[in-house]
């Protein structure tokens, strides 16, 4: 006979994987309305264009950026395939590190790169949390052995 009773694995999982999907999403979307806000800026504020020409980049790259910041928002937020999240998570990593490496190089102070340097926290707990979710699928999806019953049920 079968027991219906929930599998302790599966059961003891849950609790953690809801507060790891809640904790994404809240820093998620903190982190994604901090760079959907940060392209706005380099869209349409001129002192951020002043910005970018004291960092020594062309404008073309402020409009360029800007768009490919909007387009890894809109992966992290959309239900895409992992390599494509992954591929987000990989720019903004990149240019969240390079916009410290560009204020220190012209000798900016905190003012200028402490912007980079905080949501580069939101970045890392946005990926971090996304691994963690991604890791417990994989062992829900993988671990059958989680979900049949023991041998020594059905006998």
């Amino acid at each position: 006979m079968e027991s219906t009773l929930p599998k302790p694995a599966i059961v003891a999982a849950e609790p953690a994987r809801n507060a790891t999907t809640i904790v994404y999403w809240i820093v998620t979307a903190l982190f994604c309305l901090q760079m959907g806000f940060t392209a706005y800026a380099e869209l349409r504020l001129p002192q951020v264009a002043e910005a970018f020409t004291h960092l020594g980049f062309p404008g073309y790259f402020r409009v360029e950026l800007s768009w490919a910041k909007l387009l890894g928002v809109a992966l992290l937020l959309a239900p895409v395939p992992p390599r494509l999240k992954e591929w987000a998570y990989a720019g903004f990593a990149f240019d969240l590190v390079s916009a410290v490496i560009a204020h220190l190089a012209v000798g900016d102070g905190p003012e200028a790169w402490g912007w980079a340097a905080g949501t580069s926290v939101l970045w890392a707990l946005s990926y971090f949390s996304w691994r963690r979710l991604e890791a417990t699928r994989a062992t829900l999806l993988i671990s059958p052995a989680l979900q049949t019953p023991a041998r020594s049920e059905r006998a």
